[in-house]
């Protein structure tokens, strides 16, 4: 199971003038810096949780169908799935049909399945109809929007407290680590933040 950023954020979680109130810069010397530093922190809480915080696309890759036809999510929240497509032996692609999907968004992992394959169906593949993968790897594709939402004001306020402290901290680093070097540490209450929204072991 393969995840690749298909489309990126439009905005991040907090703007400019947020990471600048927040550490009480008046000027706008270091406004690069802040930018690139906000992009860091948020990519990191984004990988350390599992979260997507701004809206942006996804595709996840599978081998195979999995048993009873309930495709698993671990990049959430889940806004919509887009497509799904099924490549042959030959590496043909099929669009499957996503009338009658199901979706779970909100759940950890967030949960899909398609139309016939609905929670307890049984078997090992093809659910509902949908072709097998002819492929021996990356058989299927499934892109997805996830996120929660297409500005910061949809960002639970924890995650962005989290953000901006980290930004801080980062921003007291810039003399000694490069921000593409970042992070090199973690804030005090940084993970108190973050924990109710940490991605739950199974």
């Amino acid at each position: 199971m393969t995840y690749a950023q298909i489309a990126a954020p439009a905005v991040e979680p907090v703007t400019l003038a947020e990471a600048k109130a927040h550490m009480r810069l008046d000027d706008g010397n270091e406004d690069a810096l802040v930018t690139a530093l906000i992009a860091v922190a948020r990519s990191h809480l984004e990988h350390t949780t599992g979260l997507a915080l701004i809206s942006q696309g996804f595709r996840l890759y599978l081998d195979r169908w999995p048993k009873g036809g309930i495709v698993a999510i671990a990049r959430g929240p889940v806004l919509s799935v887009d497509a799904v497509t099924v490549f042959d032996a030959e590496g043909v692609p099929e669009n499957v049909s996503l009338a009658g999907h199901g979706l779970d968004g909100v759940g950890r992992p967030a949960r899909f399945w398609l139309g016939g394959a609905g929670l307890g169906a049984g078997g090992g593949g093809g659910p509902g109809g949908v072709p097998e993968p002819g492929r021996m790897a990356n058989g299927i594709e499934i892109d997805f929007t996830a996120g929660y939402g297409e500005t910061g004001a949809d960002v639970p306020d924890e995650l962005k407290r989290a953000l901006l402290m980290h930004v801080a901290l980062m921003f007291a680093y810039r003399g000694a680590v490069l921000p593409a070097d970042q992070p090199a540490s973690i804030p005090a209450g940084y993970q108190r933040l973050v924990a109710p929204y940490a991605r739950l072991g199974l």
